[in-house]
């Protein structure tokens, strides 16, 4: 109890009882703020209930502390009553408060709640956050305590986040849904190869990631289908601190890191190096089989490929407290990746006239280096509580050569190697600024505008070996230049108001966008230009028993198309596959609504969320034959072109459940899964709406056999899905992951592996006919997914390996509605 002591309590009751009340009228009203002891820190989502004080203990007025922690219980008679405060993870309160006529308001100020503690083996652990902490609207998953990263990327990341999937090319999707928007400290990535910037992210850089099924208004529309935001660590704390990693990966992968800070008066630095060089091989096979002008064509592909991966990250930065209310921070990031993906294929074409058998190798390099800097001001005032004023203003610079290159090197046909060089500058800057100001304890209202500009120009050489020698000649009516620009401004206004038992957010956003662009020697010029309303709500209201509470949702969002999707020409992926954009795609836009419930039993939590999404305007990604390109080539080759377009509309609704349980002080269980069901317009008119039900699950069952060793068992799953034109097998795998706590809790050992039993691949199906010409093809790939880890974390200054003694999660912090 740590308001008051109990001696003082009873001396408050001795003192209640010999006062004269004014019973009956009810302008009465408790107010409060609920901090944690030891951080100081608001605990938001809290329950706070006054009961009668004598008698049955009935049940008078209950609330929910908002995000700053404060609470206030209104219309309550004058009498004497017990305030009873609750949170997840943390000791209960009891306070006696009394209301007079003369005093009817009793205004309690700061009360602060000790984290529970759990005794196990003579050693005492106090509560900390747990691994998934939800709320209605968002997830937070606090990565440092996730095992089952360990010497991976941000990518490794993602796989183990619920609601959350990553398809083997780095794809990232949601609930089904690739149409996500990913940020970095709260900031897009800006980049051009958003998959290449996360895999530059090491995972021990990684704080926690939030993810937001259904954002608010305050977020950027784009992203139908939710917004990930990754945060990346950086210490605060006083004097020197950091951290230094060492993981070794089975067949030739490492990876280390060290990260700094120097906290000293006003300023504190920070800094951090990331270094990882990874091997991976896999296995591909495809078949392919069209009819074209009534003659079937079989291609079936067999290969064998290596990647080899080397990525050098850094950051770079300050903190400085210019006063009490004012903050500063200043951050350089600078990444830089090489890639180079090798390997060979075999490939046998059969048409009317018999088989072709075509052996080739390939060489897939990437130089790609990326630099992000930005300033970021923070404004707050004592004597108003939760008013706050942020600006942001960031800059990106990416430069990027991508070389796919491929011989035959036995066959009939040409033996002559082929390049195709693609260069890319991107430069692209943005300033956001927001402010918020409340209205009472109970009442806020926040505004913000937001702009950004983009510069994207590259070539693309089509390079082929001369027939005479070995020297390489530029094909020029097939190599291109291009240019693209886009600009977007944006502004919104959300306001958010408690009444009672209920709590109400509505607000709206403007966007403006232009984009335009062209390819010289291709299709010419093209502009588009929108300006859209994207507005939101959000209603929650708490059941009058304890720790429950149920929220409704909406949002409209859309889905831009990118460059990639829009410049019209090719890019091989080998010499009989290539992806071609379309000037003409335009914008598609998602209507979001979710009903959420969220109750916790004892020491369990259980989160139960049903969605409902409907893309109009969608954009579908296709696959057609070629025909003209296939009649040129011959001997059998079926030539396939990737595109985008935009028809009909898809819809998806279902549900997703989380599970939180201790079931001992040394097991936790955290399952969650999903169920959905999606339907999508056909490829073709003539074809009925494709429909079907798929799902994901994740169990993690958590040990603590020792105090100092922690054990974790990870398993997930995703369903059958299915495309536009075809269907994704279903995938599942399990990790383990081990961490022994050395040194006085000075250091770590961790062993992981990932993908224990070897099930991890990609199965694609198409089937599709267009123009007459009837398509069916299947691609397999088996990457190296299983792999062993072994790493070792030396911990500097007041750092301490993250321990996993575990409380119950304690809202998803950050915000109401997203």
């Amino acid at each position: 109890m740590s308001a008051l002591s109990l001696s003082a309590l009873e001396l408050r009751a001795q003192n209640v009882a010999s006062t004269k009340v004014a019973v009956g009228t009810t302008t009465g009203s408790v107010s409060g703020t609920l901090l944690d002891q030891k951080t100081g820190q608001p605990l938001s989502f809290a329950s706070v209930v006054l009961l009668q004080a004598h008698g049955d203990s009935s049940f008078v007025a209950g609330a929910q502390t908002a995000d700053n922690g404060a609470f206030e219980l209104a219309k309550v008679a004058a009498g004497q009553y017990m305030l009873k405060a609750t949170v997840l993870g943390y000791k209960p309160l009891r306070q006696l408060v009394t209301l007079t006529g003369t005093a009817p308001a009793a205004r309690l100020g700061a009360l602060k709640l000790a984290p529970t503690a759990t005794q196990l083996a003579g050693v005492t652990v106090q509560g900390e956050r747990a691994t998934v902490e939800e709320s209605l609207d968002k997830k937070v998953i606090n990565v440092e305590k996730d095992l089952s990263s360990v010497g991976g990327t941000a990518v490794n990341v993602l796989q183990n986040v619920p609601s959350v999937a990553v398809s083997p090319d780095g794809t990232v999707s949601m609930r089904g849904s690739s149409n996500i928007t990913i940020l970095i400290d709260g900031k897009p990535t800006n980049t051009a190869t958003g998959g290449n910037r996360l895999e530059q992210i090491p995972a021990s850089s990684i704080e926690k990631v939030e993810v937001v099924t259904n954002p608010s208004a305050r977020y950027d529309a784009a992203g139908g289908g939710g917004v990930i935001n990754i945060i990346l660590k950086k210490q605060k704390k006083d004097g020197w601190n950091g951290q230094a990693t060492l993981n070794l990966g089975t067949r030739d992968k490492y990876n280390t890191s060290l990260s700094l800070n120097r906290r000293a008066g006003k300023i504190n630095w920070f800094g951090s190096y990331d270094f990882r060089d990874d091997r991976y091989r896999s296995l591909m096979n495809s078949k392919q089989t069209t009819i074209l002008e009534g003659q079937e064509l079989r291609v079936d592909q067999n290969g064998t490929n290596r990647r080899h991966n080397e990525t050098h990250s850094g950051r770079l930065g300050f903190d400085y407290t210019i006063s009490p209310e004012q903050s500063l921070t200043v951050s350089v990031e600078p990444n830089k990746n090489k890639g180079l993906n090798t390997g060979n294929q075999l490939a046998t074409l059969t048409d009317a006239t018999g088989t072709n058998r075509i052996s080739s190798s390939f060489a897939v390099t990437e130089d790609v280096m990326n630099t992000e800097a930005s300033v970021d001001y923070r404004h707050t005032w004592d004597a108003h509580k939760g008013r706050e004023w942020t600006a942001n203003v960031s800059y990106t610079n990416l430069l990027a050569d991508v070389v796919v290159g491929q011989r035959n090197t036995e066959g009939s046909i040409d033996l002559r190697e082929w390049k195709q060089d693609l260069d890319v500058t991107l430069n692209a800057a943005s300033y956001q600024t927001d402010y918020v100001h409340p209205l009472s304890d109970k009442s806020r209202v926040e505004a913000g505008l937001k702009g950004q500009i983009m510069r994207n120009d590259g070539t693309d050489d089509f390079l082929r070996q001369a027939a005479d020698g070995p020297s390489v000649e530029r094909i020029a009516d097939r190599s291109y230049a291009y240019e693209f620009r886009e600009y977007t401004q944006a502004g919104y206004v959300n306001t958010q108001h408690e009444l009672g038992k209920w709590r109400v957010q509505g607000g709206v956003r403007a966007e403006y966008t232009n984009t335009s662009g062209q390819v010289e020697g291709g299709t010419g010029k093209f502009k588009l230009n929108y300006l859209n309303l994207f507005p939101s709500a959000t209603v929650v209201r708490t059941l009058p028993t304890a720790d429950q509470r149920v929220q409704l949702s909406y949002s409209r969002r859309l889905n831009r198309p990118g460059f990639m999707q829009l410049l019209a020409f090719p890019l091989y992926q080998d010499q009989r596959t290539y992806r071609i954009g379309d000037p003409t795609l335009r914008p598609e836009y998602i209507n979001a609504f979710e009903l959420g419930h969220q109750v916790t039993i004892g020491k369990a939590s259980l989160n139960s969320t049903v969605f409902y999404r409907q893309t109009t305007n969608a954009i579908q990604r296709l696959v057609r034959v070629d025909t003209t390109a296939t009649r040129l080539y011959g001997n059998g080759a079926v030539i396939t072109a990737t595109y985008a377009d935009n028809f009909g509309q898809a819809t998806s609704f279902g549900g997703e459940l989380s599970y939180n349980q201790p079931l001992t002080s040394w097991w936790r269980l955290t399952a969650s899964g999903s169920l959905f069901q999606t339907n999508v317009t056909a490829a073709t008119g003539n074809e009925s709406s494709r429909r079907t039900v798929s799902g994901t699950a994740r169990l993690m069952n958590s040990f603590t056999p020792t105090p100092k060793l922690d054990v974790q068992v990870t398993g997930n799953y995703r369903a059958a899905v299915i495309t536009t034109q075809g269907r994704l097998a279903p995938v599942g795998s399990v990790d383990v992951a081990l961490r022994q706590r050395l040194f006085n809790d000075r250091g770590a050992l961790t062993l992981r592996v990932s993908d224990l039993f070897n099930t991890q691949r990609n199965l694609t199906e198409v089937y599709t006919t267009n123009a007459g010409t009837d398509f069916r093809a299947r691609y397999y790939n088996k990457w190296e997914s299983r792999v062993g880890y072994l790493g070792f974390s030396w911990y500097l200054g007041s750092n301490k390996p993250p321990k996993k003694i575990e409380n119950q999660p304690q809202g998803g912090g950050g915000g109401f509605g997203g």
